[in-house]
């Protein structure tokens, strides 16, 4: 085993990786497989170290199916995957194995509780990446961007709380990092930490009688960066943990700064004393990011790898993601893996190719023209009947046009298969649909908010 060839391993390992970041939450990637490395890749067997055999279970249990799924694309079929404890690779865990490594004493609330401190010691961490001079600045994230720095130079001085919202991938966890790295320069004491992560450690502190060392961790902050708070929503206990410590903070001038997936106004089923607070200070979102705002993205990350990737490209991923910035860098971070592992060119037509095999593994083939037109008739409120009839108002016509655009985009079906979907219309009628909504979509603030609120809706129904 450890006479596979490692450089090829990592390849293969990193290739991998790159499909399940953009698959898995940023936090499950972050805790349990950002740590892992490839040891060596010899026969069908690819050899990957993991901190501890704690990692090895939960990966075994939880991620093994995913993980699995990315690496037969990648490899192709009869490779699978070995685990084994860091230091230790001579010892490769079986699967039936992997459990005894530990600790036997461990139940689901001893797994909760290990889970619990894993989470409190990541989420002092931060991306190194994820600073203000990475952030790439556009109209769609001005504001918040402008918000982030004031706050990051004045703490409790001027926006408190600095409230960032926005749907998922857009860069609320970038600033939160981005804030707490020039805090931590500045000699700040920064606590950054998910919601979730809050609430199991507030849990925790309750049912282990810890709950000072919580109060003093949190409240001796400088600056607490707190992501995705609607997670408090239907934890009332916890909502009164964090109630205190918000207060706490805020009394002696000390800066928060809270991210939401939603505005504050729309956080109603937490408590009128939490979301008067949160409204009492910056309140900003940020936009899904324009064509142009998606390039500079793409060639500012491209700028860290050692290879070329050509405008064509670019402009081929920019306006093929849209909606998350997170997918559009894995979709970078994959194509770069995958031309590494295989020591090719990047290319457009390699690149599509590329892109064709993760929609078609982790989302396409799973959405189907039904589908489609059930999500576009639901949003727009018209019957899918009359999508496929002849009608002419207004808004049959704009639903239609987004039917057509994405049966294009998210299904493999030829413009005369879609056109018989909808009523047995002809190419150059389902041509012109297509065009009128591309052309107009990066344009139209109301049309890209409309393409992908049901983008969303489809992936949520997949």
């Amino acid at each position: 085993m450890a006479s596979g060839d490692p450089q090829q391993a990592a390849k293969v390992w990193s290739a991998v990786l790159g499909i399940v970041e953009m698959t898995i939450p940023r936090s499950s990637y972050k805790t349990w497989l950002e740590r892992t490395n490839a040891l060596s890749w010899a026969g069908d067997e690819l050899l990957i170290s993991v901190p501890d055999a704690f990692t090895a279970q939960y990966i075994q249990e939880r991620l093994m199916v995913v993980l699995d799924t990315a690496l037969r694309d990648v490899a192709g079929n009869g490779v699978s995957i070995a685990l084994t404890v860091e230091g230790e690779k001579d010892t490769v865990l079986l699967p039936e194995e992997i459990s005894k490594h530990v600790d036997p004493t461990s139940s689901d609330t001893k797994l909760t509780e290990r889970e619990d401190n894993k989470s409190a010691t990541v989420s002092q961490k931060f991306n190194p990446n994820y600073t203000f001079d990475h952030f790439v600045v556009g109209d769609s994230n001005e504001l918040a961007f402008s918000g982030a720095k004031a706050v990051a130079e004045s703490p409790g001085l001027h926006f408190n709380p600095l409230v960032l919202y926005s749907g998922v991938g857009l860069g609320k966890t970038h600033l939160l990092h981005a804030i707490a790295h020039e805090g931590t320069r500045k000699g700040l004491i920064c606590v950054y930490t998910t919601c979730e992560d809050f609430t199991n450690q507030y849990v925790l502190a309750i049912r282990s009688g810890t709950t000072e060392s919580f109060r003093e961790k949190y409240r001796s902050a400088d600056i607490l960066l707190i992501d995705d708070i609607q997670f408090l929503i239907g934890k009332e206990q916890t909502q009164e943990g964090f109630f205190h410590t918000f207060n706490a903070l805020h009394m002696s001038g000390k800066q928060l700064v809270i991210s939401s997936d939603r505005p504050v106004t729309d956080l109603t089923v937490l408590e009128p004393r939490i979301t008067s607070r949160l409204a009492g200070g910056l309140v900003t979102d940020i936009q899904t990011p324009t064509l142009e705002t998606r390039l500079a993205i793409l060639r500012s990350k491209s700028s860290t790898f050692d290879c070329e990737i050509p405008d064509e490209v670019m402009e081929y991923l920019a306006q093929r993601v849209q909606s998350n910035i997170r997918e559009l860098e894995g979709s970078l971070n994959k194509i770069v893996a995958l031309s590494q592992f295989k020591g090719t060119q990047i290319s457009l037509e390699t690149v599509k190719i590329a892109m064709a095999d993760v929609r078609g593994s982790s989302h396409s083939k799973m959405v189907n023209d039904e589908a489609i037109l059930t999500a576009v008739s639901n949003h727009f409120g018209i019957p899918k009947d009359h999508l496929k009839g002849k009608g002419r108002r207004k808004t049959t016509v704009q639903g239609r046009q987004v039917a057509i655009y994405l049966l294009r985009q998210e299904t493999d079906l030829s413009l005369s298969a879609i056109g018989k979907i909808l009523g047995g219309r002809d190419h150059s009628t389902v041509l012109h649909g297509y065009d009128r909504v591309a052309s107009r979509i990066e344009l139209d603030d109301t049309l890209r908010d409309d393409v992908l609120r049901i983008r969303t809706t489809l992936m949520k129904t997949t």
